[in-house]
């Protein structure tokens, strides 16, 4: 008999043993917001959708920035080549077309290119050379009138132009025309 009690007294403990642990895997899964465990409701209708409008909101912003950013950029870009504003700049790469009528005076900046097509242009300075001729590789005085289709540049500051009648010239650099 007592192989009998023996063998029941196991069964008793394994039954009870068993008994607790399916307590506690039902406790636990009853989950919730204030449990440690998370069920997949939970997840898909709350954690998920405050994740991604986290991160939208964070790249939006970031986009903002950077958008402020190249913007100014492209002004400080635009302004170093010469096409901010001002009376007569050109942008570093190309000529423009310039038209002055008789009497009219140019006052050109360092580094000004200089190409008369039409008209005459008399260059006038206070030291000499007033201009440098690219074409011919000489300089020009003061009071001398420009030679058609030759490539001049100003190398010092103070030098001017004036039209006698109807001028057109192309233009690269800063100018101005009073």
């Amino acid at each position: 008999m007592r192989r009998l009690d023996k063998r029941w007294t196991i069964r008793l403990g394994a039954l009870a043993l068993s008994a607790a642990l399916l307590g506690t895997a039902a406790a636990l899964a009853a989950g919730g917001q204030t449990d440690p465990l998370v069920t997949l409701s939970y997840l898909n209708e709350t954690a998920l959708p405050q994740i991604v409008k986290q991160a939208e909101e964070k790249t939006a912003a970031k986009q903002k920035e950077l958008e402020q950013a190249l913007a100014f950029q492209i002004s400080q870009y635009l302004a170093q080549a010469g096409q901010g504003t001002g009376t007569g700049p050109a942008s570093s790469g190309s000529y423009t077309l310039v038209s002055m009528s008789s009497g009219q005076v140019m006052s050109l900046g360092v580094g000004c290119e200089l190409l008369p097509r039409i008209g005459a242009v008399t260059v006038k300075a206070n030291t000499a050379p007033a201009l440098i001729d690219l074409s011919t590789g000489g300089t020009v005085n003061s009071g001398t009138a420009l030679t058609a289709n030759h490539l001049y540049m100003a190398t010092i500051a103070d030098r001017t132009l004036t039209a006698s009648g109807d001028v057109k010239l192309l233009v690269r650099g800063s100018y101005s025309i009073a």
